[in-house]
């Protein structure tokens, strides 16, 4: 008892710790925008190369200022210093050209470029896609009708060698080949052919700058954004369309009454048989002998008419005698006629 006495008071209380939470990372944010990273193929695309060099025939002179470009770029490349720079830089979506003595040797993508200042030179080319507009262009259609056109340009290199040295002025170049095929395609259509069938002439003036404009390295695609139309051919446009649709509608009413008059000679033809006369006798004295007032009733006593009549009388009874209503009936009483016909 002593020894469990000493034990207790031996015994002292360690202070509980709160349990702690394991850090939570915080929860992600609804608005943020996953990046996905680029690809290599959507990237532009690399058009570094080197050419050999030919061998200059005036060697001495070329390498005397090849030297001494060396030296003023050996210098410019230290900072301060009043020598021109000799790394050139070239942008995103553009390729360099490096000429030595004026002959293309060499194309770099971009980033810096360095350069020899006395003997080499740098030419940059876009490769992005490039808008041009084609402003309000004035032609005559095939059926003599003068049109405002406009439209859009959208050019994009594909050959940076091509379009820096096989053309002079590449923009200009393209816009006026497109100017010139645009209006030599309205030319050949009508009016309502070029309302109708824009998209169409779009692809067709397209094709035949394309195919020009490839020798260039350039690949184009031309819209027709607007036609602009005089007031007094807008009228007559308008008078025409209204014209159009008054002939569609009288077409569709003689059609209707051609109908209804080829409807109306079928029926007459068949109510004009004698079996259909005697049931409309039959209907008629029936309809009489329905009053309770005497009546004197003529029928004819002739061999057709009593054999008509006996006949209509015969296919009425046959009908049955409860079926005094359907009689009037006008699908009863053809049924009646055919009966009458065939008997």
């Amino acid at each position: 008892m002593v020894a469990e006495e000493v034990n207790h008071g031996t015994d002292i209380e360690e202070p509980v710790k709160p349990a702690t939470a394991p850090a939570s990372s915080a929860p992600p944010n609804r608005h943020t925008v996953q990046v996905q990273p680029l690809q290599k193929d959507q990237m532009q695309p690399s058009y570094a190369q080197t050419l050999e060099v030919p061998r200059n025939e005036h060697s001495a002179y070329g390498s005397f200022i090849n030297g001494l470009g060396s030296c003023i770029g050996f210098f410019g490349a230290i900072p301060c210093c009043p020598c021109p720079n000799p790394f050139k830089e070239v942008d995103q979506g553009s390729v360099g050209l490096v000429s030595r003595f004026g002959a293309f040797y060499k194309s770099v993508d971009p980033g810096l470029v360095k350069i020899n200042l006395c003997s080499e030179s740098l030419e940059r080319v876009s490769v992005r896609t490039q808008l041009a507009n084609i402003k309000d262009q004035v032609a005559i259609t095939k059926d003599n009708v003068t049109v405002r056109v406009d439209g859009v340009i959208y050019y994009v290199v594909q050959n940076p060698y091509k379009a820096a040295y096989a053309v002079e002025d590449m923009r200009n170049s393209v816009i006026e080949r497109s100017q010139i095929t645009l209006r030599s395609v309205l030319g050949s259509r009508n009016l309502q052919s070029l309302i109708q069938d824009r998209e169409q002439i779009s692809r067709a003036i397209e094709e035949i700058v394309t195919s020009i404009t490839q020798e260039w390295g350039v690949l184009v695609s031309i819209s027709i954004r607007d036609v602009h139309l005089s007031e007094s051919d807008q009228v007559a446009l308008a008078a025409s369309a209204r014209a159009t649709r008054q002939a569609e509608a009288k077409v569709i009413a003689a059609e209707g009454e051609v109908s209804a008059a080829k409807l109306m000679k079928k029926t007459a033809e068949l109510l004009a048989t004698p079996a259909a006369m005697s049931i409309r006798h039959l209907d008629a004295l029936q309809n009489m002998a329905k009053t309770s007032n005497a009546k004197t009733i003529f029928v004819p006593m002739s061999a057709d008419g009593v054999s008509g009549l006996t006949q209509g009388m015969g296919a009425s009874q046959a009908s049955g005698s409860g079926s005094q209503g359907q009689s009037n009936n006008p699908v009863a009483r053809t049924a009646q006629i055919h009966a009458l016909e065939n008997a």
